[in-house]
């Protein structure tokens, strides 16, 4: 008998000495009863993740019903860990690798067992695609990316988030001599006896004639990537440990996938991966008060169009404080019952706003939604925010091969809260429910590990987008292929916009059309306020709808062109026509007569320095307690939440009392003086409502945006102070930069923060406007459309043309660089993947880490102030009160961690790379993600009482204004 039939009849049984699984285990777990595992877990996942619709979309896509599709896909899933079966996986545990050792059965060449670069999941993708065809799976090596077989390999061997690119012919026609580390034949015997046992067990007999699309085939990835960690858990496996002897004759295997059967129903009803439902609710059985114009009419025709047409995308446009959240739930409802929608992810522009948005989805589901509700909060200090507190003492179970990521602790189950499972790494997105910031759905779009998981994460959920009016060309062009991705998957979308303009607009409905197979482009000018829809089965745009508002206004635009005398030390007498003049000017009734007053700084220096004038200018407000208030993002994280909060108190929705005797109510009185000093960071995470907002100089979508927090709600005149003779008439006082018409009066900088041609455009429109007055919403699109029309500069003399075409024109190439850059990052759409999934993971040359992020240039480090308060002995706080945790030099636990990250203050990188006298970081935060990317500030105190920090030729300074640097 010749070598090649005694290694092939010494295998002719399923060999249980290979393992699939052995962390925590006490022995190894054989890699059939894991393959088993995966496919009962994956059909339970059909069964209850996936719609019904989805269901029948991936069978059609096979050419096979639904009961044999979710076969044969569960017997996919079961082969993702066939790659296991090779020497340098078996190799790791070198006990059970002893036990092959010798067997002639299992001959490798000598050194492959240590080829440990040729992981398990790249021998799943080399080995299938020879052993799908042999059991009739179609294959073509001339068109292997169109061919059924390498489709699936490709898939599989995705599973730990990269997928890898197409084999070449050679590699699948002699990929045992090219790749030694799949062994002899012996090994290859080994993975089709497994293949075809799994096969029998799971019923998948079926062949399937057709490929999955990209849009069906991410969803099916993802449910084999949850499959295999549900699977995977330790608790789990433990149970299914079968005996020492077990052989795993067909009777055995069919005996444990009865068993594992049982298991996967508990695993997955633990996880809380389920299925929300949207309930038939009218508006105000979800909210309690009755429709304002535009809910009304979203409430009157929706549902009918939906009706007729399908799911889809709707586009809302309406002023800051128009209801457009309220607005956006109801069409998720509407959508979402019509599409058969297993929740939705509301994404919002900053975690703040996330964090604010975080309960009132909660409330949301509450009222309008059954089934699962488990709801989760999605950004990278989710689980520091109050609003989604964890119970430290309740930890994760460990997924035996999943990244090692932060350990972060599990609250206690609620009705709609999200429990510890679904708060793992990778897994928030899963959840039926979520709130968070855009970037957790933008990072899809880039070739990252795991992106295909985020986009199933996002399959079959209603996606709402707020303020989709507040990204530039880098996160714009992300959006755009985001939602080709939505429109491809068929989920509904819902935009929010308050300052969106119409090409803007149209942009983004042509990229969730074209996902949807609509090729063409129709033009259209959205309403303000007004909605449009468009949907996934026609394609047709319904004509805008304008909706008027019940809160109709006139904002009085106060233009001042000033002196820039920011940098002014309080000391130093205000300049006659300065901006510090000018500030106390129109700020002085606030101070003598009551209300409240917003002054919006571009820079977190130029806020702090003009807090300080201000405290000089007004001394008995800044006294007062929360009479002079300022907020920036450079504040630890702790006290920035404390501040947010008390301007929510301050500043927030009025509280109405009831006459005593009387039924109807009555405004409290005038809000005592008060002065908040802040950055952009209140134009979109509070809601916040003054008297008078004064604002630097802006884009005008950023100005309007700020001027909507102007008389933001009704108080009535009771409510308001003498000095605000109609609270329908808010009044806007801009401070411009004298000469800022011109490049060379923008200073250094505005100029750093904003495009200069926006601010010329800007400043030049609200300087010709008729009586310095703009209806809202009446004028707002005419407006923003208006600062970005090409023939903006046919007013101005030949010189400030030539000079604004210029700039223009360098703005325009700024932003072609950007969207350049954005399309050579982003992951390909997905009638461009073309049975290649690796166009989802692959990174062109030149594509560094840098750039796979979802906020270009965002230069940004992070700093943890450490107080010495006597030789060797740090404080969290300037007071001396907060210890460092006890375990923060060995290996800080959850609460450790959370205690140390709330007294992170974000700062510009440049202070970080500049910064000399770093503290050394203890080794083993290297491995904790959060905290390795921390730079340790020690700081001392001065004679002076001012707590700083020597660094080179500057200074960084910690007081109650937060940090700075150069004083």
């Amino acid at each position: 008998m010749t070598d090649e039939r005694l290694t092939v009849s010494m295998c002719a049984s399923l060999d249980t000495r290979l393992w699939g699984k052995e962390h925590g285990l006490g022995r190894p777990y054989p890699v059939v009863c894991h393959l088993l595992d995966t496919g009962a877990v994956y059909r339970e996942l059909w069964e209850r993740v996936l719609s019904r619709a989805m269901r029948a979309r991936i069978a059609t896509a096979l050419g096979l019903t639904v009961e044999a599709a979710r076969d044969v896909t569960a017997f996919w899933a079961a082969l993702h860990d066939l790659g296991k079966i090779t020497p340098p996986f078996q190799a790791q545990v070198p006990a059970a690798f002893a036990r092959l050792d010798g067997d002639p059965a299992y001959r490798f060449v000598p050194g492959a067992d240590k080829q440990r670069e040729f992981r398990h999941e790249m021998a799943t993708h080399w080995t299938l695609v020879n052993l799908l065809a042999e059991i009739g799976y179609p294959m073509d090596y001339g068109r292997r990316r169109q061919s059924v077989a390498h489709q699936v390999a490709q898939l599989l061997g995705g599973h730990h988030g990269r997928f890898g690119g197409v084999l070449s012919r050679k590699e699948l026609l002699k990929g045992d001599l090219l790749q030694p580390a799949l062994g002899g034949d012996g090994w290859a015997e080994q993975r089709r006896l497994h293949l075809d046992g799994v096969r029998r067990v799971l019923g998948a007999d079926a062949v399937p004639v057709g490929g999955l699309p990209a849009e069906l085939a991410v969803v099916v990835s993802g449910l084999v990537v949850v499959a295999d960690w549900l699977a995977s858990q330790t608790t789990n496996v433990k149970k299914l440990l079968p005996p020492v002897d077990w052989a795993g004759s067909p009777e055995q295997l069919d005996a444990h996938f009865a068993r594992s059967s049982r298991r996967a129903e508990e695993a997955v009803r633990g996880s809380r991966l389920g299925r929300a439902r949207f309930n038939d609710r009218g508006f105000e059985a979800i909210f309690p008060y009755t429709p304002n114009l535009l809910q009304e009419d979203i409430v009157a025709r929706l549902p009918a169009l939906v009706a007729e047409r399908g799911p889809g995308l709707v586009l809302v446009t309406a002023p800051t404080g128009d209801g457009k959240t309220e607005a956006a739930l109801f069409a998720a409802s509407v959508l979402g019952r019509v599409a058969d929608a297993r929740g939705l992810y509301f994404a919002l522009p900053t975690m703040a706003t996330a964090d604010g948005m975080f309960p009132r989805v909660r409330k949301y589901a509450k009222a309008a939604l059954s089934g699962e509700r488990a709801l989760t909060l999605l950004h990278s200090m989710a689980w520091l925010s109050p609003v989604y507190a964890d119970d430290p003492t309740e930890q994760h179970q460990e997924v035996d091969g999943a990244p090692d990521l932060e350990a972060i602790s599990a609250p206690p189950r609620t009705v709609v809260e999200s429990d510890g499972w679904l708060r793992g790494p990778k897994r928030p997105i899963l959840a039926s429910l979520g709130a968070g910031t855009i970037d957790q759905a933008l990072t899809a779009m880039l070739p990252v590990t795991h992106n295909a998981l985020r986009l199933f994460g996002l399959s079959e959920k209603v996606f709402i987008l707020d303020e989709a009016h507040a990204y530039g060309p880098w996160m714009h062009q992300h959006l755009v292929r985001l939602l080709e991705w939505l429109g491809a998957l068929k989920a509904p979308v819902v935009l929010l916009s308050a300052t969106l303009t119409g090409q803007a607009a149209g942009s983004l409905v042509d990229a969730y059309r074209r996902g949807a197979g609509f090729h063409d482009s129709l033009p259209f000018e959205p309403c303000y306020p007004g909605w449009l829809f468009t949907d996934v089965q026609t394609g047709r745009v319904t004509d805008p709808r304008p909706t008027g508002t019940s809160r109709a206004r006139t904002l009085e635009v106060d233009l001042r062109m000033v002196a820039w005398d920011v940098d002014q030390e309080p000391e130093t007498p205000p300049s006659e026509r300065g901006r510090r003049a000018v500030l106390r000017e129109v700020l002085g009734p606030v101070a003598d007569e009551g209300g409240t007053a917003l002054v919006c700084c571009t820079t977190v220096a130029e806020a702090q320095q003009t807090y300080r004038d201000l405290c000089r200018a007004f001394p008995e407000l800044a006294e007062r307690d929360g009479g002079m208030r300022l907020l920036h993002s450079r504040y630890p994280a702790r006290e920035r939440q404390q501040i947010s909060e008390e301007c929510e108190t301050a500043y927030g929705k009025p509280r109405w009392e009831a006459a005593p005797g009387r039924q109807e109510s009555r405004p409290r009185e005038v809000r005592p003086p008060s002065i908040l000093v802040a950055t952009q960071v209140v134009e979109q995470s509070l809601d916040l409502d003054f008297d008078l907002v004064v604002s630097d100089l802006a884009p005008l979508a950023q100005l309007l945006q700020r001027a909507g927090r102007g008389c933001r709600h009704a108080r009535g005149s009771a409510g308001r102070p003498v000095w605000l003779a109609d609270e329908e008439r808010p009044r806007l006082v801009v401070l411009a930069p004298a000469g800022s018409t011109e490049a060379k009066g923008i200073p250094p900088s505005m100029a750093a923060v904003y495009d200069r041609s926006l601010l010329i455009r800007s400043v030049t429109l609200l300087n010709a406007l008729p009586g310095g007055e703009i209806a809202i919403p009446g004028d707002v699109q005419r407006l923003i459309d208006e600062v970005y029309a090409e023939d903006f500069g046919q007013g101005l003399d030949e010189a400030a043309r030539r000079e604004l075409k210029g700039m223009d024109l360098d703005r325009a190439a700024r932003e072609m660089v950007e969207r350049s850059m954005a399309q050579t990052v982003h992951v390909a759409a997905p009638a461009d993947v073309n049975g290649d999934l690796s166009r989802l993971s692959e990174r062109d040359l030149g594509v560094t880490e840098e750039l796979l992020t979802t906020r270009l240039g965002a230069d940004t480090g992070r700093v943890l102030c450490l107080y010495e308060q006597s030789p060797g002995h740090f404080t969290l706080d300037r007071e001396g009160k907060v210890a460092l945790p006890r375990d923060w030099r060995s290996k800080p636990s959850p609460d450790s961690v959370r205690q140390l990250m709330a007294f992170v203050v974000p700062v510009p990188g440049k202070w970080v790379r500049d910064a000399t006298g770093l503290m050394e970081q203890p080794p083993s935060w290297k491995k904790q993600p959060l905290l390795r990317q921390l730079a340790l500030l020690p700081m001392s105190e001065d004679s002076g009482g001012s707590w700083t920090h020597e660094a080179g030729g500057s200074v960084i300074v910690s007081s109650r204004l937060g940090l700075e640097s150069g004083r």
